[in-house]
């Protein structure tokens, strides 16, 4: 396994991806694409809230508990999923992650501009 994926990590990938800025939000870094949050560290900074279907949350969530969760009373409305960090097999994982989130929020103008730099989920996983 590869070292630990920490919060450091997130931030690097997440700006690397096409028209990203950091911004704070609830007094923690989120990162948007076309003014739309994909990615938010948690305050501890041990997962990171991501953008994921409602519709396919559950199944994600039963498969692989230790990794992926919701905050209760949080994101039970919106197409959202957190991501526990340790739980992560390396940045590899993340990237994908984050790639995936990054399509699912920015505008068709940006990913018709720059989805060529961007990973596509790989088939069968879609986080």
């Amino acid at each position: 396994m590869e070292n630990a994926v920490t919060a450091e990590d997130v931030r690097r990938i997440s700006l690397d991806l096409p028209e990203t800025e950091e911004r704070l939000a609830w007094g923690q870094p989120t990162f948007r694409v076309g003014g739309r949050i994909f990615a938010a560290l948690s305050d501890d900074d041990a997962s990171v809230g991501v953008k994921f279907p409602i519709e396919e949350r559950a199944e994600l969530i039963a498969a692989e508990p230790e990794k992926f969760f919701l905050r209760p009373g949080h994101d039970d409305g919106y197409s959202w999923l957190r991501v526990r960090l340790a739980a992560l097999e390396g940045t590899g994982e993340l990237r994908g992650i984050l790639a995936d989130s990054w399509r699912r929020a920015a505008p068709r103008r940006i990913v018709e501009a720059h989805g060529a730099r961007v990973p596509a989920p790989e088939h069968g996983r879609r986080t």
